[in-house]
């Protein structure tokens, strides 16, 4: 296959842009899928062309491989690091580091064959074995002189920093004081990866708190089949997720009402936020047919709805809102105090918003948007007043939440269902 020149020069200066813009002194770049797969030729031949205009001092290559055990005889075997390897070097490529992935850690005899046979300083060689959690791996990694081997061959300077941070958030997350359940009502909980923003945003609220959350999975399925009672009795929280389609919906907007009933701690996200102002809508206002248009186009209340300028769009392709939006909270609210800010940015992935011509009945009902967008059009965050803990969100917290600083609101329901224990 031949690779055209235009691709491979569109990808670096893509690459070199992205350092540019960002004033970087390092940028991490990742090549995923296996060497010698079609569909990655380009960015390496690309990766390739690019260390020789920088120059190869200012470039260093990290290949990550496997290192099986065969159960026989129980020895790892290097061979498939060396051929994927060779074929790195058989287009240019030679790898300054090799991860070496296994179940167990490298052995020392192991870590030298592979040096010697991959060209790679022992250094070079670095074990990444299963670990407790994703969390241990750099300091599994750092515990190898990766750092001070990585900055050596690129002539960094280093900074008068360590991991204390990160190996007492490590600590706090390994170590807890407490516990509490939040059942996550969804859609897709037979595939738990569909939620893995939310599955590593509570290790991060866990880690805060120095409680272990353990997650509940319910199918919103299952709830309309079962009733909410028999699935979320003894839950200290409820978390109601993003999602699309209308199969299910009915058993998370029972979830909703069973949380604001008997108040439990709630936080609802995307989907979550529109459905809890469907569930307000119909059992406190009392307008039992109130629901989105996007699942009931022809709804009599339809308190979610596209926005007026939304509905000459006829294709929803490319119609989403996504990405960063500024966000103004209302000082005092819940929120506010969770962020310490009354200003924020967070992201977007939906098409539907709060109907604005139902507002004012919503609110004077307790329903409080205390978070609004594009100069108070856009409902962004609703909270309800006299609950200990019921604020819902139309962006996705979980996909800004890291380690060292989780999201505010998923914070904010980790500490309610302490204390609703």
């Amino acid at each position: 296959m031949q690779i055209i020149p235009h691709v491979t020069d569109e990808i670096k200066d893509w690459l070199k842009r992205v350092g540019e813009k960002e004033g970087a002194d390092v940028v991490l770049i990742e090549v995923g899928g296996t060497v010698g797969d079609i569909e990655g030729m380009p960015f390496l031949e690309a990766a390739r062309q690019l260390a020789m205009e920088v120059g190869r001092d200012q470039v260093l290559f990290v290949h990550t491989t496997l290192v099986p055990v065969l159960g026989t005889v129980g020895e790892q075997k290097t061979k498939p690091t060396q051929q994927s390897v060779r074929e790195l070097r058989s287009i240019g490529i030679q790898p300054a580091v090799i991860v070496a992935r296994g179940e167990e850690p490298l052995q020392d005899e192991i870590r030298k064959k592979i040096a010697f046979f991959c060209d790679v300083e022992v250094d070079g060689v670095v074990s990444a074995p299963n670990a407790p959690s994703v969390y241990e791996v750099p300091i599994i990694l750092d515990d190898q002189k990766l750092t001070e081997y990585v900055m050596k061959r690129l002539e960094l300077r280093a900074k008068q920093e360590d991991l204390a941070e990160w190996r007492d958030f490590l600590d706090r997350l390994r170590n807890p004081e407490g516990e509490c359940t939040i059942a996550l009502v969804g859609k897709y909980t037979h595939l738990r990866d569909s939620y893995l923003s939310h599955i590593e945003t509570f290790h991060h609220a866990s880690a805060a708190t120095r409680c272990r959350v353990r997650i509940r999975w319910v199918e919103s399925v299952d709830i309309e089949k079962k009733g909410a009672e028999p699935l979320l009795r003894g839950a200290d929280g409820i978390l109601v997720p993003g999602g699309f389609g209308d199969r299910g919906i009915e058993g998370k907007i029972a979830a909703v009402e069973y949380a604001r009933a008997n108040q439990i701690p709630f936080q609802g996200v995307c989907l979550g936020f529109q459905l809890a102002t469907v569930e307000f809508s119909r059992h406190v206002l009392g307008l039992a047919d109130a629901n989105s248009s996007e699942f009931n186009p022809k709804a009599p209340h339809p308190v979610v709805d596209l926005l007026p300028e939304q509905h000459a769009v006829k294709t929803k392709g490319a119609t989403m809102r996504l990405g960063a939006h500024e966000i103004t909270l209302a000082p005092g609210c819940a929120a506010a105090k969770l962020y310490g800010d009354t200003t924020i940015f967070e992201r977007h992935r939906h098409r539907y918003e709060i109907n604005p011509s139902y507002l004012d009945k919503i609110e004077a009902a307790g329903l409080k948007y205390v978070g609004r967008s594009d100069e108070g059009r856009r409902m962004e965050i609703l909270e309800l007043q006299g609950h200990p803990y019921f604020v819902a969100s139309q962006f996705h917290p979980e996909l800004r939440s890291r380690p060292l600083r989780p999201s505010p609101l998923h914070l904010g329901l980790v500490r309610a269902a302490m204390k609703a224990k």
